[in-house]
């Protein structure tokens, strides 16, 4: 059966290339971003593998931890790794998870029907600290992901675990955000004391209340 938000995500134990980890313990009270690629050496995962270790910084200071997951071997992603540094400028400081035997990519719905055993295994997972699965994207082999618009879910989905808003399209972080319907209009003032806009009886907006 598919993953779906809300799930719990699935624990496991894996070689990686920083090491055996237990996942659950590797995150801890963090938040977590668990994002899988075809296969060591190609050229989008390269780069992508790349970017994630120039935003380590943008990563701790929202305290989330990053692992990423292959299906080839720990000393394949140690030999790749060289390779990630040299051509990207970074040092990859987080675990590449190796799923020889596809485990964890199964666990995960990682593996898609009417493909290759590892063509479409190219989906990111973010997960609470509760280990509940708080969003899925799955890209085709030929799309590099948006790490911008990763941080920026992130961004949402913390603010709106803390405060009772939703982010409209396009937010971004410090920009207005919505009053969520179950706050009756007249209960606004108490609980947003930055003021609000009143759109329409549905549609309020609000500063984002943790800036």
């Amino acid at each position: 059966m598919s993953l779906r938000l809300g799930d719990d995500a699935p624990n496991f134990k894996a070689q990686t290339s920083l090491g055996e980890i237990d996942f659950y313990e590797f995150l801890g009270d963090s938040w977590g971003v668990l994002f899988s690629h075809p296969a060591d050496y190609t050229p989008v995962c390269t780069t992508e593998l790349g970017r994630t270790a120039s935003l380590k910084y943008e990563f701790e200071k929202r305290n989330v931890k990053v692992a990423a997951l292959s299906v080839d071997s720990v000393e394949s992603h140690k030999l790749w790794i060289n390779d990630i540094n040299e051509t990207q400028n970074v040092e990859v400081n987080f675990p590449i998870i190796a799923d020889e035997n596809r485990a964890i990519s199964e666990a995960y719905d990682m593996i898609h029907p009417n493909a290759s055993l590892t063509a479409t295994v190219r989906s990111l997972f973010i997960i609470s600290p509760d280990k509940k699965i708080k969003l899925i994207i799955t890209y085709p082999a030929s799309t590099g992901r948006n790490f911008q618009e990763i941080l920026r879910v992130i961004d949402s989905l913390q603010l709106t675990a803390n405060h009772s808003v939703a982010t409209p399209a396009d937010w971004k972080d410090g920009e207005r955000v919505v009053v969520l319907p179950s706050i009756k209009t007249e209960d606004i003032p108490a609980k947003f004391p930055k003021g609000f806009e009143l759109v329409k009886p549905y549609l309020r907006l609000t500063p984002q209340p943790n800036k």
